[in-house]
């Protein structure tokens, strides 16, 4: 495997730790209207991912920034051709975080509405956008001969990238109420359980339509990795089921793994029907950028590659000391002792 190839699979595995961990911080937030009865509730929920969305967050960054250096032309291409939506999906993750950050500076009631309204509405945007840019790397998109996007906003609203960030939505959402099940009691913990109860056929019936169809584009484009497709594929259905299996029966923890699971399978399934593509052109095959030629040069990969064996392990060891820190349930009588401000 030469240094090119490596660093597309470590930029998907970024990409993937990004939208399994962040994944479920989504879905906590779009949640909160319908687990949040009171704030009491609302609180528990959002102290759920308080101590980690900031931590979840920073691997878009640790993500885009890998990219723009092992991958300049793709990155140029993507963030110059997808910029309006990059561009909600920033805003949008702004808001969450500024809702997080403000949300309990006054007793207001209105006030902590209109916060838990922006955290709704930065975690619902992100969550649906994602799923968009990435159907429409994957399906490929106007890309012209200099590697330029020619195409307009309106172009990559096209059925099948809406079927991944409707896919991408739902899968995030059910991610972030197995999460809420798994760590908090009482009330809201019972009505987590029946929330993904709720959301488990519409979720399944769309991710499988989602499998399907990208099954079908890397078929179609008869891409080197196919058998790789349909197993991941296979795998995000079994672990998206196993998930809902579990939670009926209470288990939340390995109900969450299984979401976990689905997030990381689905998103693998994604970068195995792209390869050896990182942007296909739907004007003309030779106007894509591939890994080949999309690259940085052997020298500045062979520098990022043994930073990245430092560094890599060093960032997980820390997610994994975090994540243990905060293990415990978030219980509703320490958030009603705790002050309202907290």
């Amino acid at each position: 495997m030469d240094l090119a190839t490596l660093w597309f699979f470590i930029v998907a595995f970024l990409f993937v730790g990004y939208f399994v961990l962040d994944g479920f911080d989504f879905g906590v937030g779009m949640s909160l209207p319908f687990l949040g009865r009171n704030d009491v509730s609302r609180r528990q929920v959002i102290n759920t991912i308080g101590p980690i969305w900031d931590l979840n967050e920073t691997w878009v960054i640790v993500a885009g920034a890998c990219l723009f250096a092992s991958f300049p032309e793709w990155y140029a291409t993507l963030f110059s051709g997808f910029y309006l939506p990059l561009l909600l999906i920033l805003l949008a993750l702004i808001l969450r975080g500024v809702s997080f950050e403000y949300r309990h500076q006054r007793e207001s009631a209105a006030w902590k509405r209109g916060f838990d309204r922006m955290i709704v509405i930065g975690s619902a945007v992100p969550a649906f956008l994602w799923g968009v840019a990435f159907g429409n790397i994957v399906q490929g998109v106007a890309i012209d001969a200099d590697h330029i996007y020619v195409g307009g906003f309106f172009a990559l609203l096209n059925p099948y990238s809406l079927l991944v960030g409707l896919t991408t939505l739902l899968v995030f959402f059910l991610h972030g109420v197995l999460f809420v099940a798994l760590k908090t009691d009482g009330q809201v913990h019972d009505d987590a359980r029946r929330l993904a109860k709720i959301a488990a056929v519409p979720t399944i019936l769309v991710a499988a339509g989602t499998v399907l169809w990208t099954i079908g584009i890397a078929a179609g484009r008869e891409a080197p990795l196919l058998g790789l497709v349909v197993a991941a594929g296979a795998l995000a259905a079994v672990s998206l089921i196993a998930a809902v299996l579990f939670s009926l029966r209470g288990r939340d923890g390995r109900a969450f793994a299984a979401g976990a699971a689905t997030v990381l399978f689905a998103v693998v399934m994604l970068f195995f029907a792209l390869f050896p593509f990182v942007m296909p052109s739907t004007i003309d095959p030779a106007y894509s950028l591939t890994i080949a030629n999309a690259s940085s040069t052997p020298y500045t990969l062979q520098i990022m590659s043994w930073t990245a064996l430092i560094a890599l392990p060093l960032v997980i060891a820390y997610q994994t000391w975090t994540y243990w820190i905060f293990r415990k349930r978030v219980t509703r009588s320490s958030i009603e002792a705790a002050p309202a401000h907290a």
